[in-house]
């Protein structure tokens, strides 16, 4: 009965990535069948602490963060939790060999999140994206590699890259209600009050060297994973596309979204742009 319950926490991992993020699903369904679970897991994980730091107001959030955390170790040390977010979660880091300073540097980004508003530095900013966002990238790869540390290592520094790179379009579409909602600003040296279209420009380019490298990555990752991770890679540039068109303080002032419209032509262009063997 215990593989039920296993199956059941997984499948609480697929309703969480596809209730929170249409796009990641979609990304996640254009891998193989074989590494789906392990990835929604991932998913429920930083999602579920994400959650925690930047929606939960009113709970003692400090209090819920340090306890997801235990939890984690405790299903870790036992080899099941009654959570079944992290029962799934322990399964994968097992399975796939995911290191702890990983699941460390996430939370320690995380937690910043409830004492840290700004980011004078760009060594801060790069850390704290590191932790949130590089390996994020870093244990997929694990998951995409299966083993095979020689890969794992070829490719670590493009994954990494690429997780910046969602990440920071990730800020940018999300200014408004980083702004004014959580008052945060993760960029460093960029006053949100006066928001011009240098400084969305000079964010734009950055983002843009993250993807240019990444995306050397993409096209040697193992066929199990590089459609889906390439569907991904399609839909951020866009997002940003459309950020770069959008006048900059309509960023300051609302969402910018991809419509499902578009998302289904964006899929079906990734399709025919894998089967004709371009990436």
């Amino acid at each position: 009965m215990k593989q039920l319950f296993d199956d059941v926490s997984f499948k609480c991992s697929r309703i969480v990535t596809k209730n929170y993020s249409t796009s990641f699903s979609l990304a996640v369904y254009m891998l193989s069948p074989s590494i789906r679970d392990a990835i929604y897991s991932v998913y429920g994980f930083v999602r579920f602490a994400d959650e925690i730091v930047d929606s939960f107001h009113g709970y003692d959030k400090e209090d819920l963060i340090n306890d997801f955390e235990k939890e984690y170790y405790k299903g870790m040390e036992r080899g099941i939790s009654l959570n079944p977010i992290l029962n799934s979660f322990q399964q994968t880091v097992k399975q796939y060999n995911i290191t702890d300073d990983m699941i460390q540097s996430f939370l320690k980004s995380m937690k910043l999140d409830l004492i840290k508003s700004d980011y004078d530095s760009k060594a801060e900013y790069d850390d704290y994206i590191y932790g949130s966002a590089d390996v994020v990238g870093l244990m997929c790869l694990k998951v995409f590699v299966n083993g095979d540390e020689k890969k794992y290592n070829e490719l670590k520094d493009e994954a990494m890259r690429l997780g910046s790179a969602f990440q920071k379009v990730n800020f940018l579409r999300d200014l408004k209600d980083d702004n004014l909602i959580l008052n945060r600003n993760y960029f460093p040296g960029v006053d949100l009050n006066s928001f011009d279209e240098k400084a969305k420009q000079d964010i734009i380019n950055e983002i843009e060297e993250d993807f240019r490298v990444a995306y050397q990555g993409i096209m040697k990752l193992p066929i199990v994973a590089k459609f889906g991770v390439y569907t991904a890679f399609v839909y951020y540039k866009k997002l940003l596309k459309k950020l770069e068109n959008t006048p900059c303080h309509e960023i300051g002032n609302e969402r910018i979204r991809v419509s499902n419209y578009t998302k289904a032509g964006l899929l079906a262009q990734s399709f025919v742009t894998y089967k004709l063997r371009l990436v």
